[in-house]
């Protein structure tokens, strides 16, 4: 009967036990810190063989966390005492917040033999967190540096907006943080957008003022987990200057989709292409025009890579001159960037000047955007062509110039004599007149005596040696030495005069005379000298200016600034050279 019962008990047992579901979610604590990790644990137990999970876990929505990472252990046993198998499955997940205060984390659903099981939500304290890293020497009122990022998950090449604040007990302690230093590593791209301070709020938590010092973009180049450098600044007091460094921050940035475009290089935001020809000036074959790429839009547009203009056998292509007027937007940098070309034509007739394909990642659409090909269409013409093209008008005024530029003409002017009546005699003027010509006439005199005796001085000097070979040579040298300072002033008048063409005879005038000092005669002799008495620095520098001149003089857009540097150039070589 004893043996009856106990069997009656376990029968039992195992029917309660047998197609258990458990399933949990729990917080490793209730209230963080800013920069704590928020642990999940999710348990689910299924008591009984006949029992099949049929999906994995369905999280709730953690948009407001960035999953720092996760992982799963499934164990199966079976009861000896109840001959039950009890599988176990345990994940973890780590979270970093995005936010601060009360966040509220939902059900967990899992489907096991088409029943669905779910958990209940509950709430996690993120509490504000200033990490405190305080100045030596100065433990009464301490200053820190916080960076704060509210979007911590982007996408590659997509810019996030980062606010820079300092805090302190102490008011006055604020207005002493300067010298502020963005961070700068090769996986972010940063820009400022400004450094405006805020207004001092003193109501912060922990009796401790606060201020707003700087916002920046930070452009991720690398997809993953990038961590963002700290802010450094100093701290100047009457007595010491101390260095302080805000925390550091670590991003979720996304790879971007799949199916990008061939063409697709780094460039993500919103852009425009064009292509045009900046010459006013006829194209004409085998002469210099101007052909600007305009990229245009907001993004990574200070950092992307802009497209280039298509090699072809039509024409010659050199390398661009990159200006860019940018200024920070709402979702990156935002402006214009030209990329101007010196490009040569081969032949006269229609030339197609072509761009390379050009796309783009658009975030907000989350899409590629292929732009294609830019094309410049034009008509080159021959020399011949721009001559017979020239109007009556064109023609009469390039005769004039020349005329005016290869011939000396006296110039003539007229003046009219008046008969004034009534014209008073002054003696007044009469007398200083006179007593004018009476101190020339003593001046000439005294003149004539002191040549007289200059001239007897210089016959009885003893008779001056010829000197050696050397100092002979040395002597002719000074003769021939060009004052240089004279060209440098003469082709600074020819900039500011806009007198281009004026200013490159003049600099080939002192090119020759400089060469003559030496008696070279060629630009390449003149090189080989240089390397061999002055060094081979200073004869590649001079090869780099000659390429460089040839570049300027033969640019059909002169620039005043390019000209300034070119002219800098110039003085520090020549000068450096005549010495």
């Amino acid at each position: 009967m004893q043996h009856k019962l106990i069997y009656i008990l376990l029968t039992l047992a195992s029917v309660i036990t047998y197609g258990q579901v458990n399933l949990s979610l729990d917080a490793d604590k209730a209230e963080y810190a800013g920069k704590d990790i928020v642990n999940l644990t999710i348990v689910l137990e299924l008591n009984g063989s006949d029992l099949v999970q049929q999906t994995g876990f369905q999280l709730p929505d953690l948009s407001k966390f960035n999953i720092i990472g996760s992982g799963s252990v499934t164990n199966t046993v079976i009861d000896p005492a109840t001959n039950t198998l009890i599988t176990q499955k345990i994940s973890r997940i780590a979270l970093e917040p995005k936010k601060k205060g009360k966040i509220k984390i939902g059900s967990v659903l899992v489907t096991v033999n088409n029943k669905i099981y779910k958990t209940e939500p509950f709430d996690v304290n993120v509490k504000e967190f200033v990490e405190k890293k305080s100045l030596a020497g100065n433990t009464s009122n301490d200053v820190y540096l916080n960076m704060e990022i509210e979007d911590r998950e982007v996408y590659q090449d997509q810019p996030t907006i980062a606010v820079l604040k300092v805090y302190s007990r102490n008011m006055d302690n604020l207005r002493k943080v300067k010298n502020i230093h963005l961070p700068q590593q090769d996986n972010i791209n940063v820009h400022p957008i400004n450094f405006n301070r805020s207004e001092i709020d003193p109501t912060n938590s922990g009796n401790m003022a606060s201020q707003i010092l700087a916002m920046f973009m930070v452009f991720p180049n690398e997809a993953g987990y990038v961590e963002v450098p700290g802010v450094s600044a100093s701290v100047n007091s009457h007595s010491s200057k101390n260095k302080i460094v805000s925390n550091k921050i670590k991003l979720n940035v996304k790879k971007l989709p799949e199916g990008a475009p061939d063409c697709f290089k780094n460039a993500v935001g919103n852009f425009n292409v064009s292509v045009y020809n900046a010459t006013k000036e006829k194209p004409e074959a085998k002469k210099p025009m101007n052909v600007v790429v305009k990229v245009s839009g907001e993004g990574n547009l200070p950092d992307m890579e802009l497209p280039k203009i298509a090699a072809s056998p039509d024409y010659e292509i050199f390398a661009p001159k990159i200006t860019s007027k940018v200024s920070p937007g709402t979702t990156g940098m935002k402006g214009v960037i030209l990329a101007s070309y010196v490009i040569i034509p081969k032949k006269s007739g229609a030339i197609s000047i072509k761009t390379e394909q050009f796309a783009f990642f658009n975030p907000e659409n989350k899409e590629y955007i292929d732009l294609g090909q830019e094309t410049l269409a034009l008509n080159a013409f021959s020399h011949e062509q721009v001559l017979e093209a020239r109007s009556t008008v064109e023609k009469v005024n390039e005769y004039t110039n020349n005329l005016l530029e290869t011939v000396n003409t006296p110039v003539l002017k007229t003046t009219s004599f008046k008969v004034k009546e009534k014209s008073k005699f002054h003696w007044n003027i009469l007398l200083t007149n006179i007593v004018i010509l009476l101190g020339l006439f003593v001046a000439y005199l005294l003149f004539k005596t002191w040549q007289k005796k200059r001239t007897l001085v210089r016959e009885n000097a003893p008779s001056k040696s010829l000197g050696s070979v050397a100092e002979t040579e040395r002597e002719i040298k000074e003769l021939l030495k060009t004052d240089i300072n004279d060209y440098f002033s003469y082709l600074e008048n020819l900039k500011d005069n806009g007198e281009y063409e004026k200013f490159f005879e003049t600099l080939e005038e002192l090119d020759e005379e400089v060469r003559g000092q030496y008696f070279q005669g060629s630009v390449s002799e003149f090189k080989t000298f240089l390397e061999n008495h002055k060094g081979s620095s200073l004869a590649e520098d001079y090869g780099k200016l000659q390429q460089k001149i040839q570049i300027e003089k033969y640019s059909p857009v002169k620039s005043v600034e390019a000209l300034e540097e070119l002219l800098k150039t110039i003085v520090n070589l020549y000068s450096q050279i005549s010495k």
